[in-house]
């Protein structure tokens, strides 16, 4: 996947910028294939996928297992990890060297880094977007960034690739007519602001590459913003993120040659397939680690194999939840590369699993990235051969619609990964780790009787632990054995 540029090429390119071009030229709405590269980074052949991060990480991988995922380009979202603004600096900010961000999370220097505001798939923000502000969601609650906030971070941070600020009331089901005007004007202003920002960059400074937001909404609608797109921005933009892939049809002629970067999140394999015949070049791919999660390893490959038994549909990925798999000494895929088939079998996996272990689900995660390597690679192949579209139709015939539904119970999760509407209810979402203790007031030598006489003769409190069996222990005995915890701990 990864290809060297040549001596000659990366002497035409000015430092940290961009390049992008079609080996395979195609028109409209059909699939293409192409090569973006940028000097001292890996080679990324298109389509191909973006690691989508949290906290700038893969979940469950370590960044020095990184490597074992295959990736050559990560998505970073820049409110990971800005919980402390306004009141503080965040932390990322004060990393006084050469490429912060990646010296920040660790991730090897060849990588491409392409960061945006939000992370992907958003979580609607409870804060409303304003002429100069969008609301994010921190893991420590709602906030709000501005534009020359945003365009600042991109020049500290110095990331390869930085996605504009695009006005999306995510979370709104349907969208006045007004609304989407302002939407036009705000994004028109914002990817202004960023490259304005950049045009203040010193020439022997790092300078980022911009990827325009394409709105999703009719052309129609946002042709005030296309506009001055085309007429004064288009060349100082490396590329475009587009929200809808529906609007492919209607992307400008002028932008037909830039890479597109997906933001229309695709919740399977069969989606993932519609967008790359439509002409979309990257992708970042939610539903992995979501499968990752629910303990599901994906098992799909592209094109079909040619041999195959059955009539019936085989499906996406194995459940490995399911007890069908304690004795099974056989790998996730036959025939994968990935380290988790090469090292171990199912039936290990199962038992990390049933045990809560934290390897279980990064031995999946390394699995399900392979797996979507290797239907890139497929798909590449199936496009240079000119066979894509009865590839297509083959695999649609041939498995399931949809991932597998989950069964088991997945990782530990906190506040900021659930959607908006769960934020402030009082129920918890994880079980508590011990049940409420009921015991005589007299259990505990030398406390004072409640004065409400519905209370008076039980205690109830999830943070008094070990009194259970010492209602007849000595006092004394009573107050040493006695252990405190708190949900701290």
């Amino acid at each position: 996947m990864t290809e060297a540029l040549s001596a000659s090429k990366l002497a035409d390119l000015p430092p940290e910028m961009l390049d992008f071009t079609l080996l395979k030229p195609a028109g409209a709405l059909v699939p293409r294939l192409g090569r973006l590269s940028i000097p001292g980074r890996r080679t990324l052949l298109t389509p191909d996928f973006l690691g989508n991060t949290s906290r700038g990480a893969i979940p469950h991988i370590s960044q020095d297992n990184f490597g074992k995922t295959g990736l050559d380009g990560v998505y970073i979202a820049l409110e990971d990890f800005i919980e402390k603004h306004p009141q503080k600096t965040p932390p990322i900010f004060k990393l006084d060297t050469p490429d912060p961000l990646r010296r920040f999370t660790a991730l090897p220097k060849d990588t491409i880094f392409v960061l945006g505001a939000r992370r992907q798939p958003p979580i609607p923000s409870a804060n409303a977007n304003t002429n100069s502000e969008i609301g994010i969601l921190t893991s420590v609650g709602f906030q709000v960034i501005s534009s020359e906030y945003y365009a600042a971070a991109a020049r500290k941070l110095q990331p390869d690739i930085v996605v504009g600020l695009a006005d999306i009331p995510f979370g709104q089901p349907t969208v006045g007519l007004k609304r989407k005007d302002k939407m036009s004007d705000r994004t028109e202003t914002w990817t202004r602001d960023i490259i304005a920002k950049r045009s203040t960059i010193d020439k022997s400074e790092p300078r980022f590459n911009i990827f325009a937001p394409i709105l999703p909404i009719a052309k129609e609608v946002q042709s005030w913003y296309l506009e001055h797109l085309l007429d004064d921005m288009v060349d100082k933009i490396s590329g475009v993120a587009i929200y809808d892939s529906h609007l492919l049809d209607e992307l400008p002629e002028e932008l037909q040659h830039l890479p597109r970067l997906s933001f229309d999140n695709p919740s399977s394999p069969h989606e993932l397939l519609r967008q790359v015949g439509l002409g979309m070049d990257l992708f970042t791919v939610p539903f992995v680690t979501d499968a990752t999660d629910a303990g599901i390893a994906l098992d799909f490959t592209f094109p079909v194999p040619q041999k195959t038994n059955g009539t019936e549909r085989r499906s996406l990925g194995m459940d490995m939840w399911k007890s069908e798999h304690t004795e099974s000494v056989t790998p996730l895929t036959d025939g994968c590369k990935c380290y988790a088939c090469s090292k171990h079998h199912r039936a290990y996996i199962q038992h990390l699993l049933s045990a809560k272990e934290m390897l279980g689900w990064v031995l999946i995660q390394f699995h399900n990235h392979e797996i979507l390597d290797a239907f890139f690679a497929g798909v590449r192949n199936s496009i240079d051969k000119g066979t894509f579209e009865q590839d297509v139709a083959t695999f649609e015939a041939f498995y399931e619609p949809k991932l597998p539904e989950k069964t088991g119970q997945g990782p530990r999760v906190r506040g900021y990964q659930f959607k908006a509407q769960d934020h402030g209810k009082s129920t918890k979402r994880n079980p508590k780790a011990y049940k409420s203790l009921q015991v005589p007031l007299n259990a505990f030598h030398g406390q004072q009787p409640n004065p409400n006489p519905d209370v008076r003769d039980v205690i109830d409190d999830d943070a008094l632990v070990g009194l259970v069996g010492m209602e007849h222990v000595d006092p004394t005995e009573q107050l040493e054995g006695l252990k405190i915890e708190d949900d701290r701990s």
